[in-house]
């Protein structure tokens, strides 16, 4: 079952179990998945599903730290629950010593030496990656490894 599918699934599911909560958090995703497909006129497939996931995560995490320094703990708690529902839909985060695995194979891999071929290493850990990792400490690690 793809992930559209699921979260399609879990929408009807929500509506009969009169979850008001989760339901809407599930149809804020359906419409941000909807909005990239009518923008782009594609169908996402799951790797397009868990980037706009990981997008939503993000500006879930952005805002928790505005809420929290305004001291809005209201909004911040909402905002909280919905980073849940989502990352209900995305795969388990890699530990340490997995990411370290995926970092190294892919500089041997790619023949990386420079920080100027960190493009290369990138491409090929967002494959293996994607969704598993927060990309933007993983290019650091990558960058102290070639520097």
């Amino acid at each position: 079952m793809s992930l559209k599918a699921k979260i399609t699934e879990d929408m009807k599911a929500a509506m009969k179990s009169g979850e008001k909560d989760r339901l809407a958090v599930i149809r804020l995703i359906q419409a941000q998945i909807q909005q990239r497909e009518v923008d782009e006129r594609i169908e996402l497939d799951d790797a397009q599903v868990l980037a706009a996931l990981e997008k939503m995560q993000k500006q879930r995490r952005d805002s928790i730290e505005q809420f929290d320094k305004a001291g809005r703990t209201d909004l911040s708690t909402i905002e909280r629950y919905e980073m849940g529902v989502i990352g209900a839909y995305l795969p388990a985060k890699l530990d340490e010593a997995e990411l370290d695995a995926i970092i190294d194979a892919a500089i041997a891999e790619s023949g990386a030496t420079t920080a100027r071929d960190m493009g290369k290493v990138v491409a090929l850990i967002k494959e293996k990656a994607a969704g598993r990792a927060d990309m933007a400490s993983v290019a650091g690690k990558i960058k102290a490894r070639l520097a």
